[in-house]
């Protein structure tokens, strides 16, 4: 027996596409204007999602949805203990008064990327509404932060790691628990 740890599949790949699919139906239902609507994702995994939330959407109504991102590393009031990455380029492709945002991630946690990425965005602008996004809540938040669209909610303890996997990014699809 090798030691890597042991991989829990939490959604396969067909599970995820539905999860998707509902996702997709929900910000249909609840964004009245979607003409006004911006996906933001939030590195790394929330880009990759944004653009599979784009392709649904558009798929369903037709409409080509307008989509960003936001880094959000250096807004955070964790880096010394999170560390930094690569720096995503921040890129938002339209003024963002009067727009409907959407924050996209792959998990919540703590909730202190989400508000980093509220920080970041607002210094952009101030849009009409923010709303989130994410793929799985593992709980432990440590801020008042909650999803408008949650795909799963996960507990998991804080020595546990959640994936979110995309076929064009990682060649397998899928969250797991690892």
């Amino acid at each position: 027996m090798s030691n890597k740890t042991k991989k829990i599949v939490i959604l396969t790949e067909v599970e995820l596409r539905k999860t998707l699919s509902r996702l997709t139906s929900e910000i249909i239902e609840k964004v009245k204007n979607l003409e006004n609507l911006l996906l933001v994702g939030i590195p790394t995994r929330g880009i990759d999602l944004a653009k599979v939330l784009e392709e649904e959407l558009f798929n369903r109504t037709g409409l080509k949805i307008k989509k960003g991102i936001i880094d959000p590393t250096f807004y955070r009031d964790d880096q010394n203990r999170v560390g930094t990455r690569l720096m995503k380029a921040t890129d938002i492709p339209t003024p963002i008064e009067k727009q409907e945002i959407l924050l996209i991630d792959d998990v919540i946690y703590t909730g202190r990327t989400i508000r980093a990425a509220m920080d970041a965005l607002y210094s952009w602008g101030r849009p009409q509404r923010v709303m989130l996004l994410v793929m799985v809540d593992r709980g432990h938040r440590e801020l008042p932060i909650q999803p408008d669209f949650c795909g799963k909610k996960v507990p998991t303890s804080k020595n546990e790691s959640i994936f979110v996997r995309l076929n064009n990014v990682d060649n397998e699809e899928g969250v797991f628990l690892e």
